[in-house]
């Protein structure tokens, strides 16, 4: 009888072992919201600028502007003295123009980060070309001059995203330094992050807008952590266009 009873307990664990594992996915988590699904791979999009000296690193902020993280994070630039590129959302532009006003003002470059951070790889090209469009006419009224950088929504690049892009002479900008910032990683782990994935030309890619079930508040205290390391590393900070030695706006009539 005991054998019988282990010989039934094994089966049963063997039949739990053989079934799959199941994944829930909700498109509200954290994780859904900013985490790359596109398996295409881009012979376009540019993840670093040279590797050579003198030593440069490009900070970039993406999902901006809002009220709380947006100017907390320029604070802290102007603090430092340091320049960066920010990867803003249309609709967001459109909330709070005086903080785009501000992004420009204090000599940061501003850059295309899609209309409302759709996923490109279910839309089609008219879609695609419409969240650009959009945004590249919001940030013309504000600035007078339309952005020629653009990054993709969760890192998602497409064959038909890439075609729009060459058409309206943009130049797709992905990252080689990923804080993950948007999970809530501590500080330490944030600092450790930058650490080991920098390398000279290095673009590193963080957050300065709150979204649904995001706290950036661990961002705003690894920043001047990061610029600090780095810089006594031998690194000096500088906006995408001067690290990739390209413009960053087309003038408009």
């Amino acid at each position: 009888m005991r054998c019988y009873q282990i010989f039934r307990l094994v089966t049963s664990l063997l039949i739990i072992l053989s079934v799959p594992s199941l994944t829930y996915a909700s498109s509200t988590t954290s994780e859904s919201i900013h985490q790359p699904t596109s398996r295409f791979v881009s012979k376009m999009s540019i993840h670093h600028g040279p590797d050579e000296k003198p030593y440069k690193a490009a900070l970039t902020f993406d999902d901006g502007p809002d009220q709380v993280f947006t100017p907390q994070i320029l604070d802290l630039l102007k603090q430092m003295k340091v320049k960066a590129t920010f990867f803003v959302i249309g609709k967001n532009a459109a909330k709070y123009p005086e903080i785009i006003k501000r992004i420009e003002n204090e000599g940061h470059i501003l850059a295309n980060h899609s209309w409302d951070h759709a996923n490109f790889h279910h839309l089609n090209e008219y879609q695609i070309k419409k969240e650009i469009m959009q945004t590249d006419q919001l940030l013309t009224s504000i600035t007078g001059h339309k952005p020629l950088l653009f990054r993709a929504p969760y890192g998602n690049i497409t064959s038909s995203l890439e075609v729009q892009l060459k058409s309206m002479e943009h130049l797709l900008i992905g990252w080689s330094v990923d804080t993950r910032d948007w999970a809530g990683p501590d500080v330490p782990t944030i600092l450790q992050t930058v650490t080991k994935q920098i390398r000279p030309g290095g673009i590193i890619l963080q957050h300065c807008a709150s979204g649904q079930q995001v706290n950036l508040t661990n961002t705003i205290e690894a920043l001047p952590l990061i610029v600090q390391k780095l810089t006594k590393e031998g690194y000096t900070f500088v906006t995408i266009p001067e690290l990739l030695s390209t413009q960053a706006y087309k003038m408009e009539p």
